[in-house]
This record gives structure tokens, C-alpha cells and sequence, in this order.
């Protein structure tokens, strides 16, 4: 009798070749032979057709036809079936998951897993392309970046998972990014909220939809690497514990641009028509400052993701034109560094020591942000690693044991 069902996600990079597909493999079978049921979520490879064709037959000079249809979740079933236990790939759309109509970033409303508990139930190990599914049109959709992170924990949700594993080429969540900062220390827990505004923020373990669902459903996560047995993060509900801890770690997004609105009228519902209109484009705008109105007029700041920056700037001049305001400028050069932890909501001073940090680095901050677990401030895109590590630094983020 199975103990229970086990979700794992690999990532591009834990199946990005021949060696790592046959690991990643391994440590399914190694899973499944442990009395586990297990699912398995892949991300997509990112090669051509020709070339997965190439890697099916160094796996195996006669590969199933039925999985030379299934490429791109199929050289890791191949694997597996060659370790000696039966496994099945699918795509989104075979094992029931529905989206709405947004192509490029595809919502989940909806998946019927009776597919995959039947593989189950006659003891094979399933395996599903992570990154797509398919609307009421019978279009094939696909999930955005990261989608393969949300389908993991999505279906780990419905088909009553114990665990929701994600396998990457890192051990864990860390107190900072370790290409910046040399003494980051990997986190051994962290509530759904902290994991939750750190991947908003600019950590890219997972997908903020994915981390919204799970807490949502209340689905466990471990994040964890694929070419080590420790154990990595474990991402659960927020537990008293956790408030000693008052940072958890420190995020950097250099994928922002500034834009501003000059001489925009101060009446009531401007500002209101200006976000209106973004929103109608789907551009997310993350910080807003409005100055202190002078003349009867003000400037409006915000920030956009740099890859909406022309979308925005064609809205922005737009709107500016109907509301009587002024020019447009843009600001690429910025970067928003940002600290988290639940612990904030029962310590003062913490925004004194960020601010101290930056100061003691002759770091000028041109926005602030705030929220009860999160302080985020923008600062020119040339000093974001010098800010992340002063911080980190400042709040012995790497010398501290949780």
C-alpha cells in the first residue's frame, strides 16, 4: 500500500542534458521504490525537436513511439522506464488542466486529475509537461515563466499530496542571492508570506502564482536541489517560531524602469484615470510616489517591469495628453532592493537600519515601499549588489542559525 503521493518539479537546469535527466530519474525511481506514489512536473528544455529527438535515442536506441510524441515531458519517462519502473508522460491538456484565454500567461481555472490517479492506481509513475494546458476552446495554452511551478503545486492540491518538491540547481531559499553575496546562508524554513513577497521581490526559485496557490490550499513545499540529498527549505504556514526571526532575506530586481508624469493636474480622479488605463494593458505598476502638489500640479513616479516599459510609455504619453498633464520621463538605470520577514511586524527600527545600511554605502534612495513584512527601496541599477550586500551585512543575515 502506498504511503501517499509525492509531487516533484525539475526545473530546466536539473534536466538540461543527458546526465541530468538519468539523475533526475534516479531519484524518482528512488522515491517511488520507497513507497511513495509520485507525479512528476517538468519544466520545458528549450531545444528544437531535432535535438530532443538526438537526446531520446542516447537514452535509448528504441524509444516508444507513443513518447517520440511526447518529447518534451518524455526523455525523463524514458529514463525511467530504463531504471527499471513504469512510468507515463502527459501533456497539460491530456491530464485535465484548464486555463482561461491569456496565451502567454494562462490562468489555471481548473484540472480534472482522474487520468492521472487511474496511472496511479495501477503503480506507474506520471509525468506531465509543466508549463501548459488547454482552454474550453481546446487551444493549447501556456503558463508564462515559471509555469511549471504552479501546475506542481496546483496538482499536488488536487490530487491530495503530502509533499510538493521542487528540484533546482540550488539547495535551497538563501538569505540572499550567493552570486552576490558570498556568506548567504540557505533558510530552513519560511513562511508562504515571506516566500511569497521574496519571489515578488526578485528571488527566481518560484513563481509568486505558484506560492499565492499554495497558501491559498495550504500545500507544503520543499525546495531543494537535485544533485544533493540535504534538505533544502521547507515553505508551510507561518509559526510562532518564525517571529524571532526579524529579516529573513534580501531580494534584488534590476528588471524595473521608473517612469514619471510631469505637471499632472492635482483634482480628484486623475490619479485614478492614469492607473486605469495600465491597468486596461495588464501592466503591473509596483511603487507610486506623487509629490506634494505646489502650483496646482504635481509629478507622478511609479515603477513598471522593464519589459512593459514600451507599453507603458505609449499609455502613459497617451493618457497624459486627455488628463492636460505634462511631458514623460523614464528612468531605466534602477534597481529595487527589498528585505522581508514576518518577524518586522513585531520589531521597530528595522527600516532605520535598512536606511542606515544604504546611507553608511552613500546609497541614495529614490522610492521607498513598505508593507507589515516587506520594505523595498529603489536605488540606481549600478549600486543594487553594493546595497543587497551592505544590508545583508547590516542585518547578519549570514552569521545568525535558524
Amino acid at each position: 500500500m502506498s504511503k501517499g503521493i509525492i509531487v516533484q518539479k525539475y526545473g530546466g537546469t536539473s534536466v538540461a542534458n543527458i546526465a541530468r535527466i538519468q539523475n533526475a530519474a534516479k531519484r524518482v525511481v528512488e522515491t517511488k521504490r520507497s513507497g511513495y506514489d509520485v507525479v512528476v512536473i517538468v519544466s520545458a528544455l528549450g531545444h528544437t525537436t531535432d535535438k530532443l529527438i538526438d537526446l531520446a535515442l542516447e537514452i535509448t536506441t528504441n524509444p516508444p513511439d507513443r513518447e517520440l510524441d511526447m518529447l518534451i515531458s518524455a526523455l525523463l519517462a524514458m529514463a525511467i522506464d530504463r531504471l527499471g519502473v513504469e512510468a507515463i508522460s502527459f501533456t497539460g491538456a491530456q491530464v485535465g488542466i484548464i486555463t482561461d484565454d491569456s496565451f502567454t500567461k494562462a490562468r489555471i481555472i481548473d484540472i480534472n486529475a482522474k487520468r492521472i490517479s487511474e496511472e496511479l492506481k495501477d503503480g506507474k509513475i506520471v509525468i506531465v509537461a509543466g508549463f501548459q494546458g488547454v482552454n474550453i476552446k481546446q487551444d493549447i495554452t501556456t503558463l508564462g515563466r515559471g509555469g511549471s511551478n504552479l501546475t506542481a503545486v496546483a496538482l499536488a492540491k488536487v490530487i491530495g499530496a503530502e509533499m510538493c518538491e521542487m528540484y533546482t540547481d540550488v539547495e535551497g531559499v538563501f538569505t540572499a542571492d550567493p552570486r552576490i553575496v558570498k556568506n548567504a546562508r540557505k533558510i530552513n524554513k519560511l513562511s508562504y508570506e515571506e516566500m511569497f513577497e521574496l519571489a515578488s521581490l526578485g528571488a527566481q526559485i518560484l513563481q509568486p502564482r505558484s506560492i499565492e496557490f499554495a497558501m491559498k490550499f495550504g500545500v507544503p513545499i520543499h525546495v531543494r536541489s537535485s544533485f544533493s540529498k540535504n534538505r533544502g527549505t521547507t515553505i508551510s504556514k507561518e509559526v510562532k517560531a518564525m517571529e524571532h526571526i526579524v529579516v529573513s532575506g534580501v531580494a534584488l530586481n534590476k528588471d524595473e524602469a521608473k517612469i514619471t508624469i510631469c505637471d499632472v493636474p492635482d483634482k480628484p480622479g486623475i490619479a485614478a484615470r492614469i492607473f486605469k488605463h495600465l491597468a486596461k494593458e495588464n501592466i503591473n505598476v509596483d511603487m507610486i510616489i506623487q509629490n506634494v502638489s505646489r502650483t496646482g500640479s504635481t509629478d507622478l513616479s511609479f515603477t513598471v517591469p522593464a519589459g512593459d516599459l514600451n507599453k507603458t510609455i505609449k499609455v502613459s504619453n497617451y493618457i497624459s495628453g486627455k488628463v492636460g498633464a505634462g511631458d514623460i520621463t523614464v528612468d531605466k538605470d534602477i534597481a529595487k532592493v527589498s528585505i522581508v520577514g514576518i518577524g518586522m511586524r513585531s520589531h521597530s527600527g528595522v527600516a532605520a537600519n535598512m536606511f542606515e545600511a544604504l546611507a553608511d554605502k552613500k546609497i541614495n534612495i529614490e522610492m521607498i515601499s513598505t508593507s507589515e513584512i516587506k520594505i523595498s527601496c529603489v536605488v540606481k541599477k549600478s549600486l543594487g549588489e553594493t546595497a543587497v550586500r551592505a544590508i545583508h551585512d547590516k542585518f547578519k543575515l549570514g552569521k545568525t542559525k535558524r
